[in-house]
């Protein structure tokens, strides 16, 4: 794999993993898998991860302002599903169990959104948020070395094949 083929696929592993639902936890060990140097991509897949929800922190004003205008025109459906398991999760949990639990469940986008909605500050969300998604990927991306270590595949990533 030339060098250009390289910057691609790490610049993938950034993007993806800042699109929401994808999330770094995800994206990181698919891409050690695929044979990308673990450094990196820890890396850039927690920057675009951290970034993207960050983004979520920041407008979430703007986001709730968009989505009442939004449902202004819906018959009231009530909560969703997912909006009650977080309103359960925060009150045993609090801010801390939500930011750990709900992005295994609804994704870091999400869970950042829900945790301010239901009374967490922007900062220690943020704290909390970025905590988790660090958390989450680096369990994530050990499970997958050592899953490439078991298989003896450490130096036979799809992704080089598919360019040679």
């Amino acid at each position: 794999m030339d060098f250009i083929e390289f910057l691609w696929a790490y610049i993938l592993v950034f993007l993806l993993s800042a699109t929401p639902f994808l999330e770094a936890c995800v994206v990181i060990p698919i891409s050690i898998v695929a044979g990308l140097s673990p450094a990196p991509a820890i890396i850039l897949g927690l920057v675009g991860n951290i970034l993207t929800v960050l983004v979520v922190i920041l407008f979430v004003n703007k986001i709730k302002e968009w989505r009442r205008r939004r449902k202004e025109g819906d018959v009231e459906k009530g909560e969703s599903k997912r909006t009650k398991r977080a309103q359960n999760i925060w009150k045993k949990y609090g801010l801390p169990g939500l930011a750990i639990i709900g992005p295994m469940f609804v994704g870091s986008h999400l869970t950042a959104f829900m945790s301010i909605s239901l009374g967490g500050t922007k900062k220690r969300t943020f704290y909390w948020m970025t905590i988790s998604i660090t958390l989450w990927t680096i369990v994530l991306t050990i499970l997958a070395v050592l899953g490439i270590d078991l298989l003896g595949r450490e130096d036979d990533g799809f992704l080089q094949n598919i360019f040679q």
